[in-house]
């Protein structure tokens, strides 16, 4: 089994002897419950990554770690990218949580024309928060060195101007003309990566579709059913990862 991952700041990392303390140390040490002797990641969310031996657990918060080796893992290529409409409730989390641990490089949170809710003010800090989180979270028990960035929500500008920059951007749709598995990756890809846009449960409206089209998006389906947003994201990065070989 692979060792838990925990979080610490790049500086820290440099050191041969790591002390982790604070909310990651005590998870480790009072939920985690790990002990002397035990192997542990500690990571900087940008991929480094240093495998450690606990050489010992000082009271419920902290650990002292002797790094054994480090690796500092390559950012994967191409760059996946979602932009993901706001689903209502918690669907929102689910998704960043499953995307995450199908290897999203970044979420773009999406206020779609036809999403029941907005972010707004307080309201939309406070979701931004939670999406945040849970991206860390996820990531930490995915094992991964590196943290998906989630970024500031976009509207449909915002979102076309992703979708031109790419080397291939895809809205999954289900009038597309082919599936996502078939469609052509680009050959070279340059640094704007793969975005792939998730519309909300009303569908993307026709003045998106026009500014998505104009971006030089394609419309692909995923298959013959109807997926809800919460998942049509982590079905479609598993196609991505497998086909561009990142899987």
């Amino acid at each position: 089994m692979t060792p838990p991952v925990f979080l610490v700041e790049t500086g820290a990392l440099a050191a041969d002897l790591i002390r982790l303390d604070g909310p990651e140390g005590r998870h480790a040490a009072a939920v985690r419950r790990i002990r002397e002797g035990e192997t542990v990641d500690l990571s900087d969310g940008l991929g480094l990554r240093a495998r450690c031996e606990v050489v010992e657990v000082v009271g419920k918060d902290t650990l002292l770690c002797r790094v054994s080796e480090r690796l500092d893992e390559p950012e994967p290529r191409p760059r996946l990218t979602v932009v993901q409409a706001l689903p209502k409730r918690d669907r929102g989390e689910l998704a960043v949580e499953t995307m995450t641990e199908a290897g999203v490089d970044v979420v773009v949170p999406w206020a779609a024309e036809r999403c029941v809710i907005q972010w707004k003010g307080d309201r939309g800090a406070k979701a931004l928060a939670k999406w945040r989180s849970c991206a860390r979270e996820a990531a930490k028990q995915a094992r991964r060195a590196r943290m998906p960035e989630v970024t500031e929500p976009v509207d449909r500008k915002g979102a076309a101007e992703l979708l031109a920059a790419a080397d291939l951007a895809v809205v999954l749709h289900e009038d597309g003309a082919e599936r996502l598995s078939t469609l052509t990756l680009p050959e070279t890809p340059h640094d704007g990566g793969i975005v792939l846009v998730v519309g909300p449960e009303g569908g993307v409206s026709d003045a998106e579709l026009t500014a998505f089209d104009e971006a030089g998006a394609v419309r692909a389906l995923l298959g013959p059913s109807v997926l809800r947003t919460s998942t049509a994201g982590v079905a479609a990065l598993s196609i991505l990862q497998a086909r561009t070989g990142r899987w």
